[in-house]
C-alpha cells in the first residue's frame, strides 16, 4: 500500500465521500459568501433588527421541520437522488434573491437556500454511515465538518470584499450570483461521483414517514444527548445571527464587513487544526467527554464575547469560538453510533426535527432579548449553555468501543 493509500485510508477518503466533499465545498462556498452577511442586507432593504430575528428564527424552524424529510427522502429514494433534489432547492432560493431585491423576497428565498444545510444531512451522514466502517465514522463525519469549515472560513472574506466592492446592497446581491453558479456546478459533480450504496442497489427502500414511530425507536442515551443539545443550542442560537451587529455596529470599535470576514476566517481555521486529532481519538475512546467539552466551549462564548469591544479580543473570542468545534463532528458520530442501523438517517432527521424546532424559539426570542440590550441577550445564551453542559455531564452516555463494534456487525 502506496503512502497516498494509507493517507486516504485514514481519512476515509472513498469515491463517493469525495463527490460528497466536493459538493459542500462549492455550495458552501456560495452559500457562505452571503449568507454570513444577511443581518447586513436585510437592514439595507429597509429591514429591522424583528426582520432579523425572523430571518434566523426561520433558519432553525426550517431547519428542524426539513431535517426529518430529508432523511425520509435519503432512506426511501437513496442518497444521490435526494442530494439532486435538495441542491435544487438552494438553487431556487438564490434565484428569488437575486431577482427581487427586497427584505421580503429574502425571507422568501430563505425557504429554500437556509433549508440546504439541514435537508442534506441525514443524507450525508447516512453516506458516511453506509460507505465507511464504524472504526472510521468519525473520521468520515470530521471530514465533512472540516471541508465544510473551508468555505465557511473563505466565503465571508470573499462576501466583505464584494460588500467592500460594491456596497452592501449590490455587493450581497452579487455574492448570491456567485453562490447560483457554484450550486450548479456541484450538482454536476455530485451526480458523477457519489455512487448509491449497495443497500440501496440491492434492497427494496424502506423509509419511514412516520416520525412518531421513529421516536418509539430513540433509545435514553439519544434522548439525554437531545435534551442537552437543545439547551447549548439555545446558548448557540440566542445571539447567532447578532454576533455581526456587534462586531460591525455595537462595539466601541466597529470592525469593517472584510474584518469581520477575516474574524470568521480565524474562527473556521482554528476548528479546522483540531479535527482530525480528535477525530483519530474520539473513535477509539468514548465519545462523551469530547461532547463535554465542545459543550463548555459553546457556553463560554457569548459571556467573554460581551466583554470584547476591539479587534483583538474580538479576534480572541473568534478563536475560542472555533473551539466550539472541539467535539462537533463526535457528537454526530455519536448520534449515528446511538441510531438503529435501518433508520439512521430517519433517526439522524428525527433528532434534528425536535432540536431546531425547540431552538427556533430561541432565535426569535434573541431578537426581543436585543432590543432591551445586547448584553441581555449574551448573557441569557451563557446560562443555556451552563444548563446544558451540566445536563450532559450528570446524565449522558455513549458506548463503548468494543459494543460499537458489535452494534455494527449485527445483523
Amino acid at each position: 500500500m502506496t503512502r497516498l493509500q494509507k493517507l486516504t485510508d485514514f481519512l476515509g477518503l472513498k469515491k463517493s465521500i469525495v463527490g460528497m466533499l466536493g459538493m459542500v465545498i462549492l455550495v458552501g462556498m456560495g452559500e457562505r459568501m452571503a449568507e454570513r452577511f444577511l443581518p447586513i442586507y436585510l437592514f439595507a432593504l429597509g429591514g429591522g433588527a424583528i426582520a432579523v430575528g425572523l430571518l434566523n428564527g426561520l433558519d432553525n424552524l426550517l431547519s428542524a421541520l426539513y431535517a426529518f424529510p430529508g432523511g425520509y427522502l435519503a432512506d426511501r429514494i437513496g442518497t444521490k437522488r435526494s442530494l439532486l433534489i435538495f441542491n435544487v432547492m438552494a438553487m431556487t432560493g438564490f434565484l428569488i434573491v437575486i431577482l427581487i431585491p427586497a427584505w421580503q423576497a429574502v425571507i422568501g428565498g430563505s425557504f429554500f437556500f437556509l433549508s440546504w444545510t439541514a435537508i442534506s444531512l441525514p443524507a450525508t451522514m447516512k453516506l458516511v454511515a453506509s460507505v465507511l466502517p464504524t472504526r472510521k465514522r468519525t473520521m468520515g463525519v470530521t471530514m465533512h465538518s472540516m471541508v465544510r469549515r473551508v468555505p465557511m472560513a473563505l466565503g465571508p472574506l470573499v462576501g466583505g470584499m464584494c460588500i467592500a466592492l460594491w456596497g452592501e446592497e449590490t455587493g450581497v446581491r452579487l455574492a448570491f450570483v456567485a453562490a447560483l453558479a457554484m450550486a450548479v456546478v456541484a450538482t454536476v459533480l455530485q451526480q458523477i461521483l457519489i455512487q448509491d450504496d449497495q443497500h440501496d442497489r440491492t434492497k427494496e427502500r424502506r423509509g419511514e414517514r412516520n416520525p412518531f414511530v421513529v421516536f418509539n425507536q430513540m433509545n435514553r442515551q439519544l434522548k439525554n444527548l437531545l435534551v442537552a443539545d437543545i439547551l447549548v443550542r439555545f446558548c448557540e442560537q440566542i445571539p447567532y445571527a447578532f454576533v455581526v451587529l456587534w462586531c460591525m455596529k455595537t462595539v466601541a470599535s466597529p470592525v469593517s464587513a472584510p474584518v469581520f470576514g477575516l474574524l470568521t476566517a480565524i474562527e473556521m481555521a482554528t476548528a479546522m487544526l483540531i479535527y482530525i486529532p480528535i477525530a483519530y481519538l474520539a473513535d477509539r475512546t468514548r465519545k462523551k467527554p469530547f461532547v463535554v467539552i465542545t459543550f463548555c466551549f459553546f457556553t463560554a462564548f457569548p459571556l467573554v464575547l460581551s466583554f470584547c469591544q476591539s479587534f483583538w479580543p474580538l479576534a480572541a473570542v473568534f478563536v475560542l469560538r472555533g473551539l466550539k468545534e472541539f467535539g462537533e463532528p463526535t457528537r454526530k458520530a455519536l448520534i449515528m453510533d446511538l441510531a438503529p442501523e435501518d433508520r439512521k438517517a430517519a433517526m439522524f432527521g428525527l433528532y434534528y426535527l425536535i432540536r431546531d424546532v425547540v431552538v427556533s424559539l430561541a432565535a426569535f426570542g434573541g431578537a426581543f432579548l436585543w432590543k432591551i440590550d445586547p448584553h441581555v441577550n449574551l448573557y441569557a445564551a451563557f446560562g443555556f449553555g451552563v444548563l446544558g453542559t451540566l445536563w450532559f455531564a450528570l446524565r449522558g452516555r455513549d458506548l463503548a468501543p468494543a459494543a460499537k463494534e458489535i452494534t455494527s456487525s449485527a445483523p
